[in-house]
């Protein structure tokens, strides 16, 4: 079945090369189809192209189909297109006539993009919660580790003293700043597209704001030709936002895989969290996080594959969108995998403590004590020349005792502070209200 067919039936070569993996990937969006229909026929009875008798059988009908995708047990038939074609195929099968009225005042356009919108706006959430998880069991390290001294590098060289606490809460902050940019891209899928039809509107005295609020989004896209402009775009969108998660993640994953190597041996996990070797007894890999470093490089070359699928597109729908779906869907569920596997690692890490008594750390305390000598009175140029000299001279002396005081130092992180940040990015989603405007709808 095919909504928009008529009497002439596509060459099988042809259709199969045009549905390509579309029927796969649609079963990810088809509660958010079935939502979308439900707002929608409400609005169509407020405006008097639907009798409460067909939007009763409708509204029925479609929720029941809703719990039997929630259940599993929806599929979308070989013979069929995609998801909405299923879906308006098994309501019209079961409520007769009224089934065939659901599609009046859109096109398949805007009912992909509410799709889209509410597809986006359900996985954003989902990667929120994941991260707010491993941002939590990260605050918690740098809490329960930040007395615990490690050394700090720059060019891969011993620089300074760091500690544990300042290595985990610095990736909890990095993720503050990343909830930002998913902030962005859930403010740009929090718009309703559902009436802008086919990219220019309908001649039906349409109620865009009910549906707006029946589906719990924030605003509308108000210029119908922009609202179909938006695809593409807002996929890139919430492509850059998942894209600087998984650049956190990948630099985390990459000092683990260095920190449990022997030669710097600081932290390790348990044997049955790591992987061995076929001929080397001794090994204990640490393949976890060298695939959550891949995963997250290439879901970091997501934003410049949608670029390049919707580059140079002009104005209107193009059946090249279609394969976005095809490189963003699965990028949601790696980041996920990604973000609670990490969290149950560092359930399990353990950290070397006097990692800093061996004397090959001994520079990292230059700086302290030349810090030393500034605060006797001795000007910070000649008091860095004097411990340059010692240490040239195989004189110097570290002093290994640190005091740091200042905001975000080993002495303060500052964690309380960074936790807040985490909350007051949280409170700016809103995923309270879109909850409770489903959970309304479905009733």
């Amino acid at each position: 079945m095919k909504i928009w067919q008529k009497n002439i039936d596509v060459d099988s070569f042809v259709e199969s090369f045009t549905v390509g993996n579309d029927r796969e990937m649609d079963l990810q969006l088809a509660e958010a189809d079935v939502l979308g229909s439900l707002a929608h026929t409400r609005m169509l009875h407020s405006i008097d192209l639907m009798t409460m008798e067909d939007l009763n059988a409708v509204q029925q009908e479609l929720k029941h189909i809703y719990k039997e995708i929630q259940n599993g047990a929806f599929v979308i038939e070989e013979c069929v297109e995609d998801v909405h074609s299923q879906v308006e195929m098994i309501l019209t099968q079961r409520v007769g006539e009224a089934g065939k009225k659901i599609h009046s005042g859109r096109s398949r356009n805007d009912q992909v993009l509410v799709d889209l919108k509410l597809y986006f706006r359900s996985e954003i959430q989902r990667v929120f919660s994941n991260t707010e998880l491993l941002f939590k069991q990260l605050l918690h390290l740098s809490e329960q580790h930040k007395n615990v001294l490690m050394p700090g590098y720059t060019h891969l060289q011993i620089a300074m003293p760091s500690s544990f606490g300042l290595w985990f809460g610095a990736y909890a902050e990095s993720l503050v700043d990343d909830l930002h940019l998913l902030k962005a891209a859930w403010t740009v899928s929090n718009k309703n597209p559902l009436g802008s039809a086919a990219g220019y509107g309908s001649s039906f005295p349409l109620n865009r704001t009910m549906t707006t609020e029946l589906l719990g989004f924030e605003d509308l896209n108000y210029n119908v030709v922009y609202a179909q402009m938006g695809r593409g775009k807002t996929e890139r969108i919430v492509a850059q936002a998942m894209s600087s998660i998984a650049a956190t993640l990948a630099k985390f994953a990459m000092d683990v895989t260095l920190y449990i190597n022997q030669n710097f041996g600081f932290i390790s996990f348990p044997a049955h969290l790591t992987t061995g070797s076929s001929i080397m007894p001794h090994k204990k890999n640490p393949d976890v996080f060298e695939l959550i470093r891949s995963r997250c490089n290439k879901i970091q070359a997501l934003p410049n594959e949608i670029a390049m699928m919707t580059t140079n597109l002009p104005m209107g729908y193009h059946r090249d969108l279609q394969l976005l779906k095809e490189n963003l869907f699965p990028a949601f569920q790696s980041l996920n995998d990604c973000l609670e596997i990490a969290t149950f690692m560092l359930e399990h890490i353990s950290i070397k403590e006097n990692i800093l008594d061996d004397p090959k750390y001994d520079y990292l305390f230059s700086v302290e004590v030349v810090n030393n000598e500034v605060l006797q009175g001795v000007p910070f140029r000649e008091a860095y020349k004097n411990i340059g000299l010692a240490i040239e001279e195989g004189t110097f002396k570290p002093e290994k005792k640190v005091q740091h005081t200042h905001e975000g130092s080993i002495g303060n992180p500052c964690n309380d502070h960074i936790k807040r940040m985490f909350e007051e990015v949280k409170a700016q989603f809103g995923f309270e209200k879109v909850e409770k405007a489903l959970n309304d709808l479905l009733k």
